[in-house]
């Protein structure tokens, strides 16, 4: 079958780790299924595995890609959850120790079917259509739960969201808006800044601005380059949640700040199949829906993901077998 898969690892040049040819269909193992993919997303995760992170060679080749809606077995349409979690494990699954996603331990979904564990198939509504439901299992349910589950935000409460046109911040502003919060984003360029104010943020400013008020919450996944605004900007009792370090995970750690003004920073990675199911409900219930940058065949997938290489994405790309 046609997949797009790292063959090797380049920390320099991840488009040289990358080929799109023919790979063996999956054999699914005792209670999993094989999901005919009707459409899956690029995340930044995709990038970082071409680069080598988190893959071992002898683990190589691999298919990428965590994130897939499309049928099952029976023809019912799904939207794959990515966490892969022990099936002893009782409770969240992001906290389980050996948890993976699709495409670490396990091919991926850059390819026409992919083998899952059927716990992890929730059913996709016909509201959404397969590209829109391919987009939630990783930037939309990290947004999800940075948002509702880790921020503890209420209605009326203003959350700053950095690095505006980023897959999980452009989420979190849609999500927040929707919500009912005040959001306020930031970003380095103009062009990303009217696309923040375009999915929903009610103000964007430049990265580092001074903005008219503090904040009661960041959303932080830039890391180094906008952690000490992040920090600044909050009030009293505030909240970071950080979910990545883009820019880099060396930040100063301004502890000062952080217990002067009894500021919390809380971690949060990725979402449970339970979040993934209420996001999918709210999106239906509200008529928020991911802002597709593009839909590519899957033999186009270089093209896409040199687009998200070089940060010329506003929204999500969807590949098509």
């Amino acid at each position: 079958m046609l997949a797009a898969f790292a063959a090797s690892a380049d920390s320099d040049d991840p488009l040289a780790a990358l080929e799109v040819g023919d790979r063996p269909a999956p054999e699914p193992a005792e209670g999993w299924v094989i999901v005919d993919v009707r459409a899956a997303a690029l995340n930044h995760h995709d990038v970082w595995s071409l680069r080598g992170v988190g893959l071992a060679e002898d683990q190589l080749p691999t298919i990428l890609g965590c994130d897939a809606a499309g049928t099952d077995p029976d023809g019912n349409a799904v939207v794959v959850h990515a966490v892969i979690g022990d099936p002893d494990w009782n409770g969240d699954e992001t906290l389980d120790p050996r948890r993976t996603l699709l495409s670490e331990r396990h091919q991926g979904t850059f390819a026409a079917q992919v083998a899952v564990p059927r716990r992890n198939l929730v059913p996709k509504p016909d509201a959404l259509s397969f590209d829109e439901a391919a987009c939630l299992p990783t930037a939309w349910l990290t947004a999800y739960r940075m948002l509702f589950t880790r921020s503890e935000l209420q209605p009326g409460q203003t959350v700053l969201v950095q690095g505006a046109a980023g897959g999980v911040a452009s989420a979190a502003i849609a999500l927040g808006r929707a919500a009912g919060l005040r959001v306020w984003a930031t970003s380095r360029d103009e062009r990303k800044r009217a696309f923040a104010l375009e999915v929903g943020a009610h103000e964007a400013f430049e990265s580092g601005a001074r903005l008219p008020a503090r904040v009661d919450a960041v959303i932080e996944t830039v890391g180094e380059a906008t952690w000490r605004h992040s920090v600044r900007s909050l009030k009293p009792g505030g909240r970071i949640v950080v979910a990545g370090a883009t820019s880099g995970n060396q930040p100063p750690a301004e502890l000062a700040h952080v217990f002067f003004r009894q500021l919390d920073v809380v971690g949060s990675t990725m979402g449970t199949r339970g979040e993934l199911e209420q996001l999918i409900a709210l999106l239906e219930l509200t008529g928020v829906r991911p802002r597709i940058d593009r839909t590519a065949a899957l033999a186009d997938a270089r093209e896409g993901i040199a687009a998200l290489i070089d940060g010329e994405v506003l929204g999500k790309v969807v590949l098509v077998p």
